[in-house]
């Protein structure tokens, strides 16, 4: 099986994912970031390669940190430790300071015992596959082992927050003055950072889930668990609740009236806004093809194109630079604004959602009313064999379904990555008509693709 998964390395901690297995891969990496004209012209200037290094606050991450520390340091590279960050934080940091590459120990939504490692390229952009597969093939080989004076050294990143922190609030196109925001924090790495933003841009902040103690990351807070903020906002008659994640790169939001309002309609409410002041590159959003009908039907109404990626915010980035686009995302709240962030960054995204509502004087609410969630329903067939999900019989399925649902509704089938299991995800005005039509081309997958016993 191969080390890397679609968001970096990641595992139980001090299971499959220990220290060793860090300082390893972090060995690696400065063997296969360390090529090119780039680090050989910062030698040929007596300047070694320089790393950032950060983490969110899983107690696993700081013998984890210190591993990849060690092993950058032990190739003769310098590393700058930025501490308890956000990923989109680290990042933007990497591209900053021009540092060669950086590497961020977080498992971001995955509960407390996880833990990974994601490794950042030159100007703090996410690694391509055959690049992943080269620092796997180099675990393996001979290692860079200076000595003397040319061994790395490791400093404190001293104001790596701060820097973040001023970026963020430069993007801004509004201030959010008169905003009452309910920040929940996940008990992760953006318990710092995120309220002290908010509150520098205008916001009246109100934060739960901002008091980190290693273990409690995610726990019953955070955007995998957003009741308790859409409750907290009630309560307070706070405008506006902000979710993180464990690493801060997802943002949702709950309105007034506690409804969720997922990465979609934070995506819709972001296009608008953006082609309104002509930072919406080619009118274009990038989503993935499980964001909602609705998103679709509302981007085409105000003339901006929809282009559909793979599930996965590495493929919506992908699409991104391939095109120079200028947004896009994904429903469950990544959302990358290519101008400002080379990956998802959720205390961004907040921060404009918010200048939305502080620019025009609506609410969340109203401002989400910008599209309709068409109901989805989503089953997973399990025990089945998901490279037939082509089958002609079930081929045809999705066509009978497709052509009942005509314009009103939407069916997809996707094979699972990982597993022996398809997933038919079927939209339509009406949930009723929608469960009907998801259980019975779950039937099909069930009787036409199903394992041998």
């Amino acid at each position: 099986m191969a080390l890397f998964g679609t968001d970096g390395v990641r595992g139980l901690a001090n299971g499959p994912l220990t220290a060793d297995l860090a300082l390893t891969l972090a060995q690696a990496t400065a063997v296969v970031l360390g090529q090119g004209r780039t680090a050989d012209a910062r030698r040929a200037a007596g300047k070694r390669l320089t790393a950032v290094v950060a983490r969110d606050p899983r107690v696993s991450g700081e013998f984890l940190a210190a591993a990849v520390a060690a092993g950058l340091a032990a190739s003769g590279v310098d590393v700058l430790d930025a501490g308890v960050i956000p990923t989109p934080a680290a990042a933007f940091l990497v591209g900053s300071i021009d540092a060669d590459f950086g590497v961020m120990v977080s498992a971001s939504h995955n509960p407390a015992p996880d833990n990974g490692i994601k490794i950042f390229a030159r100007g703090g952009v996410k690694l391509p596959d055959v690049v992943e597969q080269r620092i796997e093939a180099a675990m393996s080989r001979p290692k860079l082992q200076p000595t003397g004076a040319d061994v790395g050294r490791i400093r404190r990143f001293a104001d790596a927050e701060d820097r973040y922190a001023l970026h963020l609030l430069s993007t801004l196109p509004h201030r959010l003055d008169g905003i009452h925001v309910v920040l929940d924090c996940a008990n992760g790495a953006a318990a710092g950072v995120s309220p002290e933003t908010f509150r520098d841009a205008g916001a009246r902040v109100t934060v739960i889930g901002a008091d980190p103690d290693g273990v409690n990351i995610n726990d019953g807070v955070g955007s995998t668990h957003i009741d308790k903020l859409a409750l907290e906002v009630v309560r307070l008659g706070a405008d506006v609740g902000i979710a993180h994640d464990g690493d801060a790169d997802r943002c949702l939001a709950v309105d007034a009236a506690g409804n969720i309002v997922d990465g979609d309609q934070i995506m819709a409410i972001l296009a608008v806004s953006m082609k309104e002041r002509g930072e919406l590159a080619d009118d274009t959003l990038v989503a993935t093809v499980m964001s909602n009908l609705g998103l679709h039907r509302a981007m085409a109404a105000h003339g901006i194109r929809v282009e559909q990626t793979a599930v996965g915010d590495r493929y919506v980035l992908e699409r991104m630079n391939q095109g120079g686009f200028s947004l896009g995302g994904e429903q469950s709240g990544h959302v990358i604004m290519s101008k400002h962030a080379t990956t998802g960054d959720g205390v961004l995204t907040g921060l404009h959602l918010l200048a939305r509502m502080a620019q025009t004087g609506k609410s969340l609410e109203e401002l989400a009313s910008v599209m309709t969630v068409y109901p989805q329903v989503l089953i997973n067939v399990k025990d089945v064999d998901r490279t037939q999900v082509g089958h002609p019989v079930v081929a045809a399925a999705v066509l009978e379904a497709e052509g009942s649902l005509g314009t009103s509704g939407r069916v997809l089938l996707r094979a699972s990555g990982t597993e022996q299991l398809v997933r038919v995800m079927v939209e339509a005005a009406d949930v009723d008509v929608a469960s009907e039509v998801a259980g019975r081309l779950a039937d099909v997958v069930r009787e036409h693709l199903a394992l041998p016993a």
